[in-house]
C-alpha cells in the first residue's frame, strides 16, 4: 500500500511540475522569425559579455511585438559545415512580418541599439516567413 501510495505522489509531482512548465512556455510562432548573429569585437571580455546580456534581456523583457526568443552562443564545431564564429545568436518570432516593422522601431530595441552599438563589429540579420500550412 504504502508503495503504490508512493508512486501515485510521485507520478503526481511529475505531472503537475511538467505542466507548469508548459504553461510558462509560449509555443514558438512560424508565422514570422528574425534571426540574429552577432561578432561582439572584444568576445573573450566578460565585462563586455554581461553588458551585452544584461541589456539584450531588458530588451526582450520589454519588447511589445516578440513573441517568442531564444539567446544561444556557438558551440564547437564538429563539422566543416558549421559556422561557430559568432559570439551570440537570437532567434525571435513575430505573428506578422508588420508586427517584426514595428519591432525595429519600438523603444527597447532601439535603446538596446544605442547601449550595445559599440560592442558588436558585426551583425548579420536572416529573416523568413513560415510555409503555408497545407495539412
Amino acid at each position: 500500500m504504502k508503495t503504490t501510495l508512493f508512486a501515485f505522489l510521485f507520478l503526481a509531482a511529475t505531472f503537475f511540475t511538467v505542466a507548469q512548465e508548459r504553461i510558462k512556455t509560449k509555443p514558438f510562432d512560424p508565422a514570422f522569425v528574425h534571426v540574429v548573429y552577432i561578432w561582439l569585437k572584444n568576445p573573450d571580455s566578460e565585462a563586455d559579455r554581461t553588458r551585452f546580456e544584461a541589456s539584450l534581456n531588458k530588451f526582450l523583457d520589454h519588447s511589445k511585438f516578440a513573441k517568442t526568443n531564444y539567446i544561444g552562443i556557438p558551440p564547437k564545431a564538429t563539422r566543416g559545415v558549421v559556422d561557430d564564429s559568432f559570439t551570440y545568436n537570437l532567434i525571435v518570432t513575430f505573428g506578422s512580418a508588420e508586427a517584426q516593422d514595428r519591432y525595429q522601431t519600438e523603444k527597447a530595441h532601439l535603446v538596446f541599439i544605442e547601449e550595445c552599438k559599440d560592442l558588436w563589429n558585426r551583425v548579420l540579420v536572416y529573416d523568413s516567413k513560415g510555409l503555408p500550412n497545407e495539412r
